[in-house]
């Protein structure tokens, strides 16, 4: 048995954890697939390098809009795929060589698949067939999510992917199958689409992008249906394979169809990964795989800890990042190297953004969400045409939508739907923060004209 001062299981944003005020800590950090994470390896960072690829190609295809003659001969998939993993690769290797070197001597690196055997006791099955048993005064759930295949009828005997295999491809499909209509789904169906493939999009959903604004998933199903073949508001009765040839039988609206291709993406959404912990072997409390924390990310159990996609509805990196970051905080004040109180962090306004094309960014409340609470708004919508940048771009579908307390003038969500909207939003989350009122941010800054910046100041504007 290691008898250990912590314990930190996945090496996400888990693995900032150690640092100097740990040194003289007796750690272990359990991982029992590749270092770095979900956003390292198979989220964020690759898939937008990926988006990134595939902006370029559609501005090409788009090229003439501007009277500029061009024309995409072709995308080598293998070299794509090759420039984002040849610098991902290496980082992640990079990471668990240092967890094993002599600089992090007070750290043992356990690969392997850990599970809870008793209280604060963890056995790790390693990859050598073996088992260790650790325990320890503190230990930190990190684990994360994977993602989800629902029970589709024949889905078992088909070849398919998920996110965390679909950007390995060895070459670009000619018809790429998606099931879903979430982030997962439109971020990669726009990089196969983008990049050459035609792409169908199944859904049960009558839109894409359903839990975002009304006016946002309207426009978006609309304007995304342009690239690929969308077939919303699907039953899927059979999946089935023959040879390369994948075939989903589908019903929309009482009528039977059959859609074909060479790949299947299943891009349904994520779970968190508490199921697979044993967690009630040490009394944890978790809720379908979601670790429960309190506001100072403790578990039920003492000395135990959890954040990250593991313990919250919001899957988001940037999320993580700023849970951990208190979190480690907390361990050292729990443990009494650091006086005050345990802290929390500030998750009113968490944002996120939807990286496909057109580009999606939101935070705060919907409309929606906001008359279903009874709340009294005023709502503002300006569209990207609107300004000299929008008129540059000859952008007909882009728009900026605000909704503020009609009686505080204060923010309660944003929404942008168009080109770097993961950008253009970001002063409205600081308004939101601070505390300003719609008023403020409309009038107590400049705006930098020509830029598109001036879609946000006028949508403030209109409020």
């Amino acid at each position: 048995m290691h008898e250990l001062d912590l314990i930190i299981v996945g090496t996400g944003s888990g693995n900032s954890i150690p640092g100097p005020e740990f040194d003289d800590w007796n750690i272990a950090i359990v991982e029992k697939g590749v270092f770095g994470g979900t956003c390292l390896n198979v989220g964020c960072i690759p898939s937008k390098m990926f988006v990134y690829s595939a902006d370029v190609a559609e501005t090409i295809h788009k090229a003439s809009t501007y009277g500029i003659d061009a024309t995409l001969n072709g995308t080598d998939w293998p070299a794509i795929r090759d420039r984002v993993f040849n610098r991902i690769d290496p980082i992640a290797a990079g990471g668990e060589a240092y967890r094993r070197s002599d600089e992090s001597a007070n750290i043992a690196v356990f690969g392997g698949e850990g599970y809870f055997t008793g209280h604060k006791t963890l056995e790790v099955k390693m990859a050598d067939g073996s088992t260790e048993q650790l325990t320890g005064r503190h230990i930190v759930i990190g684990a994360g999510g994977r993602p989800f295949v629902p029970p589709y009828p024949g889905i078992e005997s088909v070849e398919h992917h998920t996110s965390d295999s679909i950007m390995r491809l060895e070459a670009l499909p000619e018809h790429l199958i998606v099931m879903g209509g979430g982030y997962i789904a439109t971020e990669l169906g726009h990089v196969f689409q983008g990049l050459g493939s035609k792409v169908t999009v199944i859904n049960r959903s009558e839109r894409l992008l359903r839990r975002e604004d009304d006016d946002i998933s309207a426009r978006f199903t609309e304007v995304f249906g342009r690239r690929a073949n969308l077939c919303c508001g699907a039953t899927v009765n059979n999946i089935s394979q023959e040879g390369r040839t994948i075939s989903v039988d589908i019903t929309i609206d009482g009528v039977d169809q059959t859609i074909e291709g060479d790949a299947l993406l299943v891009a349904t959404g994520r779970v968190p990964n508490g199921d697979l912990l044993h967690l009630g072997e040490s009394g944890i409390e978790q809720e379908r795989g979601r670790v429960l924390v309190d506001e100072n990310f403790r578990t039920n159990v003492d000395g135990v800890w959890a954040f990250g996609d593991i313990a919250n509805e919001l899957q988001l990196k940037h999320l993580a990042n700023a849970e951990v970051r208190t979190l480690r905080q907390n361990i050292l004040r729990a443990d009494g190297q650091l006086e005050g109180p345990l802290e929390t962090i500030d998750s009113r306004f968490v944002p996120h953004a939807v990286f496909s094309d057109p580009q999606v960014a939101t935070v705060g409340l919907t409309e929606r969400d906001a008359r279903e609470q009874g709340l009294d708004i005023v709502v503002a919508t300006k569209d990207f045409g609107s300004t000299a940048y929008g008129w540059a771009m000859e952008d007909t579908d882009g728009f900026c939508k605000v909704i503020a307390d009609a009686s505080t003038r204060r923010l309660l969500g944003a929404h942008i739907l168009g080109a770097q909207s993961s950008i253009l939003i970001q002063s409205l989350i600081q308004g939101m923060h601070f505390d300003l009122t719609v008023d403020q941010m409309a009038h107590g800054q400049y705006y930098i004209h020509p830029a598109l910046t001036e879609v946000v100041e006028n949508a403030l504007l209109d409020l």
